[in-house]
């Protein structure tokens, strides 16, 4: 059996990487730089190179990288294929002209400085790749994935990531004296094959399986088993397409197109998302403990030089790419600073193409810690960058927004509908009427089903989280209606959206007078108790059925509402001084809104008994 020592020795390495990250990255956040740089400085502290609190970076990284699979993956789920395919001419249009042109530029001037021919050609590959998860998670920092630069950017980064595989196989071709096996041939059409078996296979799962399978399982109610679920799905995707020789990273972007039309795609986002900022975290530090301080510190004249040159260059030359692809100036100049650093992919790179002797270990090494210096310097450029561009805005860049406001479905939603059951109906029926598309957000899989027939924007996903909110568009919604009919839950999402989405008018439904008052302590904008009005109209109706003429009989409900309303609030205001029967605990008794001209009578001995006035 294993000593208690064994079971706790992963603690130290994991507190020293939250305890890292809890003071570096508020620290850069704190100063207006991006947490990249908290995460990528962290990382340079607790490593080998500075105080040596982790002694094996390479270990960590093969965890992290887990990170970067995740973030396809919920890349990959706020695409539909639609999409996608709208955007093929910059995928490989753009994207192949950057790919091509930056690692020839680089690759010359390697060649430039002393580089074999080989090793140059494998230095410009490796630093023209751009950084997916820095790249990724700026954009999503500034809420700009969505945006015409940010689109672009995810174009070039998709084709980069597309480019990796046929580049891992050319690398061995290129290796000196390396002979051809008569069964190369047989060989590598066998791994072709294997590879479009293993895409075939996620496509069939994900587009006949997946939705089935997690309806099942919504079905239990179980939170715990949704997010292994989404885990399963996403790693059992990434797994299997690096059998098949592909890249993890693809393998869960794949995963997640295909749950891009999903009615579960909210509730996995949400569910994913803490592993995801947790891994791709731990990515950014392993980044950060690969820098070899003392191999800087020796070569720091041509480092200094280099890194500029890279980050400066790349820049230019994705910039005037960009405008040849129809971007504006200022939108080129945006992708070329987001995407001017060397990847993540060059770590993978360039240890292969030194074991097939393509370059010598000293060169690899400083090519490596170049890359890693442009990964840490970047962001620093592309948030100045920004902030300049911030403080000139360009008109053109608030049309091309509006543009996309219209046309991207998740950010056109102005009001957010939680709960889709008698109540939630009626209101989306109301909203449709005037042309408004409500997003819903429901946990019943009946429900969710049935909101298909209204055309609605509707997801499965548990309204009382605020994760599942936000990625349902809470933080752009005008309006968040809350109409599900559990008093606890309608309170619980009423407290969330007062906390964190001030700028959505909360319109809430009430079970009863109390906790209508109670709604109104917590401040939502509009409250209705959900029989309230259906009784004032049956009222209005018996009255004109009594012989009541209709303009009194709707005076008299109106008289009705008013003296409610009066009430309501005067008793949230007691309430708040301290009224006793607004304590907690204590009842609100039903009240009669008009003096009652008589006394109440007791029509038989139960209900006499009931009222205390004995027997007659």
């Amino acid at each position: 059996m294993a000593s208690t020592a064994s079971h706790v020795s992963f603690l130290p390495p994991v507190l020293t990487f939250c305890g890292a990250a809890v003071i570096a990255v508020p620290v850069f956040r704190f100063i207006g730089l991006s947490a990249v740089l908290g995460y990528l400085a962290a990382g340079i502290i607790i490593g080998p190179s500075v105080l040596g609190l982790v002694g094996d970076p390479q270990t960590i990284t093969t965890v992290a990288e887990l990170g970067v699979v995740l973030l396809l993956f919920i890349i990959g789920l706020e695409l539909k294929l639609s999409h996608l395919w709208s955007m093929k001419r910059d995928i490989f249009g753009l994207g192949f002209a950057q790919l091509a042109v930056t690692a020839l530029c680089l690759g010359g001037a390697a060649l430039a400085i002393g580089f074999g021919s080989k090793a140059a050609f494998v230095t410009g590959i490796s630093v023209a790749l751009s950084a997916t998860a820095i790249a990724l998670q700026m954009l999503g920092e500034r809420n700009d994935l969505q945006t015409p630069y940010g689109q672009r950017s995810f174009a070039i980064l998709l084709f980069q990531d597309l480019s990796v595989v046929p580049i891992l196989a050319i690398l061995p071709l290129l290796a000196s004296g390396m002979a051809v096996e008569q069964g190369s041939a047989f060989d590598r059409l066998i791994a072709a094959g294997e590879t479009i078996a293993a895409i075939a296979a996620v496509v069939l799962v994900g587009r006949y399986g997946l939705n089935p399978f997690f309806r099942i399982l919504a079905r239990t109610g179980s939170r715990e088993v949704m997010t292994a679920s989404a885990l399963l799905v996403v790693l059992g995707a990434a797994l299997l397409m690096q059998e098949a020789g592909l890249s993890m990273a693809m393998g869960a972007f794949l995963a997640g197109l295909l749950l891009a039309e999903s009615n579960f795609r909210h509730q996995l986002e949400a569910d994913i998302e803490p592993f995801r900022g947790m891994l791709l975290g731990l990515f950014f530090m392993s980044v950060g403990m690969s820098i070899d301080l003392a191999l800087v510190r020796e070569q720091w004249v041509l480092l200094t030089l280099a890194a500029p040159v890279v980050i400066l260059g790349k820049t230019a030359l994705i910039t005037i790419l960009s405008r040849f692809f129809g971007a504006t100036w200022r939108e080129g100049l945006r992708s070329g600073t987001l995407l001017c650093t060397a990847g993540e992919f060059a770590f993978v790179l360039l240890p292969v193409a030194t074991g097939a002797g393509l370059m010598p270990q000293n060169e690899a090494q400083l090519v490596t810690a170049l890359a890693a210096i442009t990964m840490l310097l970047g962001p620093i450029f592309s948030s100045l960058v920004e902030k300049a561009l911030q403080s000139r805005p360009d008109i053109a860049d608030h049309a091309d927004m509006d543009e996309l406001l219209g046309q991207e479905g998740e950010l056109s939603s102005r009001v957010l509908v939680i709960g889709f059951g008698r109540f939630g109906q009626i209101v989306n029926q109301v909203l449709l009427a005037q042309n408004i598309n409500a997003t819903v957000i429901d946990k019943n899989v009946e429900r969710v089903r049935d909101a298909a027939r209204f055309g609605l924007k509707i997801f499965y996903g548990d309204g009382t989280r605020l994760d599942v909110l936000r990625a349902a568009g809470a933080e752009k919604a005008e309006m968040i209606c809350v109409c599900t009919d559990e008093p606890d839950t309608i309170e619980k999402i009423a407290d969330i959206i007062h906390e964190n989405f001030p700028n959505a008018r909360s319109f809430v439904r009430a079970f009863d007078r109390i906790h209508a008052v109670k709604l109104l302590k917590i401040g939502v904008d509009y409250q209705l108790r959900e029989t309230f009005e259906s009784a004032i109209v049956f009222g209005r109706s018996a009255l004109e059925e009594l012989g009541v003429e209709a303009e009194t009989a709707a005076s008299a409900a109106q008289d009705v509402r008013k003296r409610d309303i009066a009430r309501l609030f005067l008793q949230k205001e007691i309430g708040a001084m301290g009224g006793a029967e607004l304590v907690v605990g204590a009842k609100i008794a039903p009240e009669p809104l008009t003096s009652p001209t008589g006394k109440a009578k007791a029509l038989s001995p139960e209900t006499r008994d009931i009222l205390g006035e004995g027997a007659l």
